[in-house]
């Protein structure tokens, strides 16, 4: 019997599943979103794995050695504000941190059409009310320093509270904890013990750094999703166990590794948006492989685009994340989404008459109207249809007809209304999805000064390799690589499966130049020989264990701050003498030329310690398509934007592509699970690993 490592990751749309087996074989599927139940696609998705490997679901588990899972659930909570009765308690005197945000609440994390409407900017709807906000007297001085013991009578007596409001969970924010956690866990202590059944956390187990908003924002949401999430977590463990299961389960980061579930259930504020992370996390690993050191990862879902940017070999991250526009601290990969996938929904704006694409999407139920599943509205899969990309009788290997008429009858009543050909207008749908696709794309480099014409496009996702020479162009992009080809549409599952176990630890410091190496190296020490027994307390081998090291620098009396790599051995008083140099560099390189101000001088606000447990696992091997060099397709009418017209275009089946064969388009390449799209000016190969590595001839084509 063979032995599997598995992993799972849970879209809006569409449950992705990634099986490896010990000689590197990777077997993928997809089974429709469960919103109701997430853990029922879970499932779902594993057996119609275990179905394509020839076993039973039962059989799978018993032999698999670590089953890895990306959850939505906590994402979904807090965007759709369906997260627990959540009561605060915090330091006397600041009850109202959270509910006056900073200066740019009103507007943080909103899209630009709505930025543009300065009138109805609006903070958000509370996670926590006023009315469950309570205060106790208690003070920590920025020292850590103890100025005023916490007054137990008062905390039990905000504790009883909150109970009789019936909460479901409770957040402890005081002033310094992060210097000084004391009182924190005296309060955390006292809750446990007065309200047992009651989820708890405490700002700096979350959040070490200043800014009393941002961990009061960070550890209320950990506590508005943690409930909902921990009873998620608990059900898959309890299922899997009883299907013969036997190790902990992996779940993965938005920081781009993963952590055993009984962590992940303690601090569900990190799962969020941890499936893109694993996308970017598999374009690092195949990136390593192919040698390319600067790779833009896109996954196209059915629900929001997806973008994470890999510079000089390194994922890029941020300490920050908004969502419903709260702000907070959160190592993280950086990735960034807007509503623009194949179930972004075509609709016309009523104020300018204008054709748009989304943000609201049909998601997995009811889905695209060829779904034929009761949904009504055009979306990009079915103006996809309309334009002959996707054959409605080979979706998803057939599993999923699709119904052209419906496509026809949701985007006619706004074709009328444009007074535009009924293919047209979807081909006009197409263009300004991937045109705001594209849009993403350019803010997180160009707004980087960084040119996206050095990158390489890695396209994943469903709709991924279906859109990806559109927007690819519109950057000026000239390579794309569709990962292992089929197994695109599942790229997150398999990035999550290719992700180390990894905690982040930090420590808020106040530390201007010149800086003292041994005070840097001395603090470090600490965090690492934490990190280092938390990854032995979870099996990991010493010779597995490795660390890196970061700063987060600014410059004097600035606010924001930009994250320096410091060497994990040797930084010395030579090291440490060149850190403000450097750091001028890379805040100019981000920024400007000119943009830095040295005579101001720098200072550290915070040093960050990243422990990585390597989990060993089958590598993935090269392939040999045994498809012959000349390949026979079939034909259908597609249309194509620059050419204005129908064409009869080759449809090529990639089991019958032979490694290395070179395809010109236009020409369409179907796979069992996504569909590659080659217009006009684009060509495309299979490489030896199972990539299909498309060329864009000429920039200037559409």
């Amino acid at each position: 019997m063979s032995n599997y490592f598995c992993s799972i990751d849970t879209g809006g749309t569409f449950t992705d599943c990634a099986v490896i087996d010990e000689h590197g074989r990777v077997t993928i599927a997809k089974s429709p979103s469960t919103p109701e139940d997430f853990s029922r696609g879970f499932f779902n998705a594993l057996e119609v794995a275990a179905e394509r490997l020839g076993t039973t679901l039962k059989d799978l588990l018993t032999n698999t050695s670590l089953l890895f899972h990306g959850t939505t659930v906590g994402t979904n909570a807090i965007i759709n504000l369906k997260g627990a009765k959540t009561g605060l308690i915090t330091t006397r005197g600041h009850a109202d941190a959270l509910l006056m945000m900073r200066a740019v609440g009103r507007s943080a994390g909103l899209p630009i059409s709505q930025l543009l409407r300065i009138s109805r900017h609006t903070k958000p709807q509370p996670i926590v009310p006023r009315s469950l906000i309570r205060e106790v007297s208690e003070r920590v001085d920025w020292k850590g320093s103890v100025v005023l013991p916490l007054n137990e009578s008062e905390a039990n007596a905000a504790i009883t509270s909150l109970v009789a409001e019936k909460v479901e969970a409770i957040a402890i924010s005081f002033l310094w904890s992060f210097i000084n956690p004391a009182h924190e866990l005296r309060m955390k202590e006292m809750v446990r013990a007065q309200a047992p059944g009651v989820f708890v956390t405490s700002a700096h187990e979350l959040i070490s750094r200043m800014g009393e908003y941002e961990r009061t924002a960070a550890v209320a949401i950990n506590c508005y999703i943690g409930a909902q999430s921990a009873q998620y977590i608990g059900r898959l463990e309890d299922r899997a166990r009883q299907l013969g299961y036997k190790f902990p389960l992996l779940i993965m980061q938005c920081s781009g590794g993963v952590t055993p579930a009984s962590d992940a259930i303690e601090r569900p504020l990190f799962t969020i948006d941890s499936g893109p992370a694993g996308g970017v996390m598999g374009a690092k690993f195949l990136a390593d492989t192919l040698g390319h050191r600067n790779a833009i990862a896109t996954d196209v879902g059915g629900t929001s685009f997806d973008v994470g940017l890999i510079h000089d070999g390194v994922p890029l991250t941020t300490s920050e994340a908004t969502y419903n526009q709260y702000t907070f601290y959160s190592p993280r990969l950086e990735v960034q989404s807007i509503g623009s996938g194949g179930g972004s929904i075509i609709w016309i704006d009523e104020l300018s008459g204008t054709l748009r694409v989304g943000p609201q999407s049909a998601g997995a139920d009811p889905g695209p109207a060829c779904y034929g599943r009761g949904g009504t509205r055009p979306t990009i899969t079915d103006a996809a249809v309309i334009a002959g990309y996707l054959n409605p009788d080979n979706f998803l290997a057939g599993r999923l007809k699709l119904d052209a008429k419906k496509s026809a009858e949701a985007l006619q009543p706004i074709a009328d209304a444009l007074k535009l050909e009924l293919v047209k207008t979807a081909s006009g749908a197409l263009q300004i999805g991937e045109f705001q696709m594209a849009g993403l794309m350019q803010q997180m480099t160009l707004q980087r000064g960084l040119d996206p014409r050095d990158f390489v496009v890695y396209a994943y996702g469903g709709g991924g390799p279906m859109h990806c020479v559109s927007y690819a162009r519109e950057l000026g992009c000239r390579e794309v690589v569709v990962p292992l080809g089929t197994i695109a549409s599942a790229w997150s599952a398999l990035g999550i499966l290719a992700s180390d176990v990894l905690h982040v630890r930090e420590r808020a410091v106040v530390m201007p130049d010149p800086y003292d190496a041994d005070a840097i190296n001395a603090i470090f020490d600490e965090l690492e020989t934490a990190g280092r027994a938390q990854l032995r307390k979870e099996g990991i081998l010493d010779a597995d264990i490795l660390f890196r090291r970061h700063a987060d620098m600014q410059f004097r009396m600035q606010i924001h701050r930009v994250e320096m790599a410091l060497p994990e051995s040797g930084f010395d008083a030579t090291a440490a003498a060149d850190l403000p140099a450097e750091f001028a560099e890379t805040y100019e390189r981000l920024y400007g030329r000119g943009s830095s101000y040295k005579e101001a001088g720098t200072q550290i606000g915070a040093l960050r310690s990243t422990a990585i447990g390597r989990i060993r696992r089958p590598a993935l091997g090269r392939t040999k398509n045994a498809g012959a060099a000349q390949v026979m397709p079939t034909y259908r009418e597609v249309y194509w934007r620059s050419l204005e017209r129908f064409e009869r275009t080759p449809i090529y089946s990639a089991a019958a592509i032979a490694n290395q064969a070179d395809i010109d388009g236009p020409a369409i390449i179907e796979l069992p699970e996504t569909t590659i799209i080659l217009p006009p000016e684009s060509g495309g190969r299979l490489d030896d690993y199972g990539n299909f590595l498309i060329s864009i001839y000429n920039l200037g084509a559409i």
